[in-house]
């Protein structure tokens, strides 16, 4: 495996840029600041490879990072309702950086710190956190891990693990935008075509904040079964729309809990892209890009606007642990607790 030193963190850190190579052309680069995913250039058609994720040119805009191109968002991602929860009779505050309500566990996530190597192979690498008690406000000493792998089928694998000496919270997710033409094709990802595997999502109140009930996509424009561009509805005037400013919603996928199920995919006519996204988990949030900057300059000084990516963020559902309807994402102490996601690449 190829690797380079990219540059330092602001505390002097090494960071460290490693090269996957996979086949029929597919390769993908990660670094350990935050155990992020930079580049992942996949074939079209015609076998051009592209790169297909959003991301900086530069190292010191990673370490702000509002947009979360890319990031391993660990332990937990997505929003928890007033920044609170309480486990086993004790109330956890965390930190408040999304108004009142917490987001992507926080101020100082671990997407923005230094993780260890575990393994490497050309193909392959693993990355390891070990998180202390109360670390971000959760509880127990935590070790987590994260895998990217691009295996013969031309996947994107993704195994997480987390394994604490409390019980706690574990809601890993991948906040990589994907633009199936090219995160350099210079137009937003809006007209290409997404299915989602959901006949309901969580509805939610105007800060984005799952409240219990879930909606049918029927008759809405959260209505994904059959496979649709964004473009048309995502101004439309209906609430859940309107409070987002857009699309980012959680969807209850249509598959047994816990079992490896197809949650989306998601396709570009001009190129023949098609990604499929694979997953255990029982939800996923779709975001179109909503808040991304107007003249955000990206890899290759290109620029992105608003809507220019897609993230496809696999979970447990935004406040589940505040809302003992659903499914809860708890690690209990000493069990190790597994996740996976499979990015699987086609061309039509």
């Amino acid at each position: 495996m190829e690797k380079h030193v990219w540059g330092q963190t602001p505390d002097g850190e090494d960071v460290v840029v490693y090269e996957l190579t996979g086949t029929n052309g597919m390769r993908a680069s990660v670094m350990n600041y935050g155990a992020n995913l930079l580049t992942l250039f996949v074939p079209d058609k015609n076998r051009d490879c592209k790169d297909i994720v959003l991301g900086y040119e530069h190292l010191e805009d990673y370490f702000t990072n509002d947009a979360f191109f890319g990031c391993s968002v660990v332990p937990c991602g997505n929003r928890i309702g007033d920044a609170k929860f309480t486990l086993n009779g004790k109330t956890y505050e965390l930190d408040k950086n999304d108004g009142v309500n917490n987001l992507h566990s926080g101020f100082h996530p671990l997407c923005r710190r230094i993780w260890d190597v575990d393994a490497v192979s050309e193909n392959s690498i693993t990355f390891s956190y070990k998180k202390k008690d109360m670390d971000m406000g959760f509880p127990g000493n935590a070790t987590y891990t994260v895998t990217y792998t691009l295996t013969e089928d031309r996947e994107l694998r993704l195994d997480y693990t987390g394994l604490s000496d409390a019980d706690t919270i574990f809601n890993p997710t991948n906040h990589s935008y994907f633009n199936l033409a090219g995160h350099d094709a210079g137009l937003s990802a809006m007209e290409q075509k997404i299915w989602i595997n959901a006949s309901r999502f969580t509805q939610t109140d105007d800060a984005s904040i799952p409240d219990g009930v879930l909606l049918d996509v029927a008759g809405t424009p959260m209505d994904f079964t059959t496979p649709k561009p964004m473009a048309p509805e995502m101004d439309d005037a209906y609430e859940q729309l309107a409070w987002a400013g857009g699309y980012d919603h959680n969807f209850v996928l249509d598959k047994p809990l816990g079992q490896m199920g197809i949650a989306a995919s998601f396709y570009d006519p001009a190129s023949g892209r098609k990604m499929e996204v694979y997953t255990d988990l029982p939800g996923m949030q779709l975001y179109g890009g909503n808040y991304i900057n107007e003249g955000l300059v990206g890899k290759g000084g290109c620029t992105y606007g608003k809507r220019y990516g897609v993230a496809f963020e696999t979970q447990y559902f935004p406040n589940a642990i505040n809302i003992p309807s659903f499914p809860q994402p708890l690690e209990k102490a000493g069990e190790t607790v597994k996740t996976s996601t499979v990015y699987k690449f086609t061309t039509v």
